[in-house]
């Protein structure tokens, strides 16, 4: 089975819009801008055997303060410019209690059904605790990227402050072996 990387978009490859120390998403292509060091974080994971598939909350779809085709012209922006093997997001809104919506791992599961992906092998970054708490329930190990938000604190296996740190940390960790057959 393989390994991947799952990553969350907002705040992870791309910058989040943050006002008051809380992280929103980018309301426009003006505004989307691609993180420094994520292409090339991105580039050495992917050249190390991993898969790259992004796993994000998008609620202001479900809100009505963003439409699905603004959201997919971010993707293709992202694909454009990044090693991404998939996107999966996640449209709804907390009060909807999708199976998909971080915290809760359906994303992160419905992704290594599609790829056949060792979860126990593999990794989530995300910006947030409904990332590393996603991360957690599907049996991943989790890397918390730290802009100091005001919200808690999720307990990650490792807190860093910037993908390229994510990258390097993830590489040097050794593979989880095998189960015996």
């Amino acid at each position: 089975m393989r390994r991947a990387i799952f990553l969350d978009r907002d705040g992870v490859l791309n910058q989040a819009i943050v006002r008051n120390r809380r992280p929103f998403p980018p309301k426009t292509l003006a505004e989307f801008q691609i993180l420094d060091g994520a292409q090339e974080a991105c580039r050495d994971l992917h050249q190390a055997g991993f898969l790259l598939i992004v796993v994000t909350n998008q609620p202001d779809v479900a809100r009505g303060l963003q439409s699905r085709q603004t959201i997919e012209t971010f993707h293709r922006t992202l694909r454009d410019r990044i090693p991404l093997d998939d996107i999966l997001a996640c449209f709804h809104d907390d009060l909807d209690n999708c199976p998909c919506r971080k915290p809760k791992p359906g994303l992160i599961i419905e992704a290594a059904k599609r790829w056949e992906i060792n979860l126990k092998r593999s990794f989530v970054v995300g910006d947030r605790w409904r990332d590393v708490d996603a991360g957690r329930g599907a049996g991943c190990k989790t890397v918390l990227i730290d802009y100091d938000y005001d919200e808690v604190k999720p307990l990650a296996d490792y807190v860093t402050i910037s993908i390229v740190d994510a990258a390097r940390w993830i590489l040097t960790q050794p593979e989880e072996p095998l189960p015996c057959r």
